[in-house]
């Protein structure tokens, strides 16, 4: 195999034809990747992932190839992928207010472009699920929102409204199937790519602590910060610390590296009712 691609959290090889996609025990917050790996991290981002999948899969064709032919040492945390070309766009569904989107609405009452009504506060549920995309930074720089005319601008009139659609499809589908486990969806992440076929395909990793916000729906209150199943509690420890949001990043005590990975194994066992071995 050769290594493609080292990103802040996967690594990317090709394999032939088709790519391999190995999730590491690595965590990045505001861009930069800590030095302190979680232990199980790349595995449940990986099953939840192919959890995920499965479920959405009537929705949006996938890249994922096999969960199983990767090599031995990448076992549970690797999956088989066809190569795609990926879409210059982070696609961002929004349920709930907070965040980057928070920090945007309260500047211009907007998120990518998208008027948002006046009075809503930290963790307000928004009136419908919206569609938020930001560029795709390079290494070290920072995704930026961009407007429904921005993605236009980018991948075409056609491509930018089925991302659109395909974004919310797919938030919807997630946010209903989390809050029957008690888990609310506040927003996610998503990428795509195009086949040769030219159709549109869901790739990297869905509906991960990762990629999304989890909130657990008993507790969920307008006004505060949310207790979160995901990174979010790395990013308040850091907020703590006399860092400046550059690298290189904090190494992270074990006690925080205990309490951040039980969150992201209490999500995976939450959403999909299965035991975490």
């Amino acid at each position: 195999m050769k290594l493609l691609h080292s990103g802040k959290v996967r690594d990317l090889y090709l394999d032939g034809d088709e790519l391999i996609m190995v999730a590491s025990d690595r965590v990045s917050i505001y861009d930069v990747v800590l030095p302190t790996p979680i232990p199980d991290k790349g595995k449940v981002l990986t099953q939840l992932s192919l959890w995920w999948f499965d479920r959405l899969a009537d929705l949006v064709p996938h890249h994922v190839v096999s969960a199983t032919d990767v090599p031995a040492e990448f076992a549970g945390r690797a999956v088989r992928c066809r190569r795609l070309e990926m879409l210059p766009v982070e696609c961002i569904a929004r349920g709930y207010l907070a965040g980057l989107g928070l920090e945007e609405y309260r500047k211009h009452g907007t998120v990518s472009g998208v008027p948002l009504p006046d009075g809503l506060v930290e963790g307000s549920k928004l009136p419908e699920p919206i569609f938020t995309p930001t560029t795709k930074a390079a290494a070290g720089e920072h995704d930026e929102f961009m407007t429904f005319d921005d993605v236009v601008a980018a991948v075409g009139a056609d491509t930018a409204t089925r991302l659109r659609e395909l974004t919310l499809a797919v938030y919807t589908r997630g946010a209903e199937t989390a809050a029957a486990n008690g888990i609310i969806v506040a927003d996610t992440k998503l990428e795509f790519g195009v086949d040769p076929g030219g159709g549109i395909v869901l790739a990297d990793e869905v509906l991960t602590p990762d990629s999304s916000r989890f909130w657990p729906a008993d507790s969920w209150e307008p006004g505060r910060r949310q207790y979160a199943f995901d990174k979010q509690f790395l990013r308040e420890w850091s907020q703590g610390l006399d860092w400046d949001r550059t690298p290189p990043g904090p190494e992270i005590p074990p006690d925080v590296v205990a309490a951040t990975r039980a969150r992201y194994v209490e999500a995976y066992e939450r959403i999909t009712g299965r035991n975490w071995q």
